[in-house]
């Protein structure tokens, strides 16, 4: 089974989780620029955390074999503080690295003017960049922020089936379906979507245009929960080439619009950890 996991912060995540990851066929990862759990007080801030993004990480994650990409954005919680809100003007020089295949995490977090400027003026970077966007849905009354996304996304002029809203639900999903945007869920242990639920909706929906997610991160969350979605699947009746489309060919049809995707390595044999020196404690 090999795995791309769309949407995954592994910043807050450990070297061993990266050696689980490629053991259980985790071969790729898109890493989303997101709120790290307090507030940000400058642009330095953002600037360090995107140069580690697209520095550092595809570093760290290659010593396992893993491919490493990025998105990179003003997420919707910090586009409400002013401090955070000239990070938009520096946004152009990330959007164009090599490893940056898409503008994101953008969208909602509590509906403000602030977020809706925000989200507008991102979707308006990702046309000009010829990029994706990865769109946040909020946690909080959430239907009424995909209805709302979706108008954002519908008067940016970017095409639909180079948007994805993430983090979907089984009401959310019904919003989404027939718009041509991509459709994301998050496979988390106590919200979000369960490995069980998201097979249902697999059943209802198909397979075509759906993106599966861990969005492991600070909180509990685990990295291997695509693993466990795919061989859900199995168990459910899907065919091996059912979870292939959902868990490797998905993601890279939908990231690959960005022209930067890079797999060379996907056929490569599987890493080897006994001499790693981040494993040793080594530098």
């Amino acid at each position: 089974m090999r795995i791309f996991d769309p949407h995954i912060h592994m910043t807050s995540r450990t070297t061993d989780d990266y050696e689980r990851m490629a053991a259980a066929g985790v071969r790729a990862v898109v890493e989303p620029a997101f709120w790290l759990g307090q507030p940000r007080t400058n642009v330095g801030s953002f600037t360090d955390y995107f140069d580690s993004l697209v520095g550092w990480e595809p570093f760290r994650a290659g010593q396992f074999g893993v491919r490493h990409h990025a998105t990179v954005a003003l997420n919707p919680k910090e586009a409400n503080d002013p401090r955070c809100r000239p990070v938009l003007d520096v946004l152009p020089r990330y959007l164009e690295k090599d490893g940056v295949v898409a503008v994101g995490e953008i969208g909602y977090d509590s509906m403000t003017p602030e977020e809706d400027a925000a989200f507008a003026a991102q979707l308006a970077l990702a046309v000009a960049h010829d990029l994706p966007a990865l769109v946040h849905t909020p946690h909080r009354d959430k239907a009424r922020g995909v209805e709302r996304s979706l108008a954002v996304v519908a008067e940016s002029g970017i095409e639909p089936g180079r948007v994805v809203l993430d983090h979907l639900n089984e009401v959310t999903v019904k919003l989404v379906r027939d718009t041509g945007c991509w459709l994301g869920f998050s496979i988390y242990p106590d919200t979000k979507m369960s490995p069980p639920r998201m097979v249902e909706l697999l059943k209802a929906y198909g397979t075509e245009r759906m993106l599966v997610n861990s969005a492991a991160d600070w909180g509990r969350s685990d990295p291997l929960l695509t693993r466990a979605t795919g061989e859900a699947m199995l168990l459910a009746g899907f065919t091996d080439e059912d979870v292939d489309r959902v868990l490797w060919r998905n993601p890279v049809e939908f990231y690959g619009q960005s022209g930067r995707l890079d797999l060379s390595d996907e056929d490569a044999p599987e890493p080897t950890f006994a001499g790693n020196s981040i494993l040793r404690g080594g530098s």
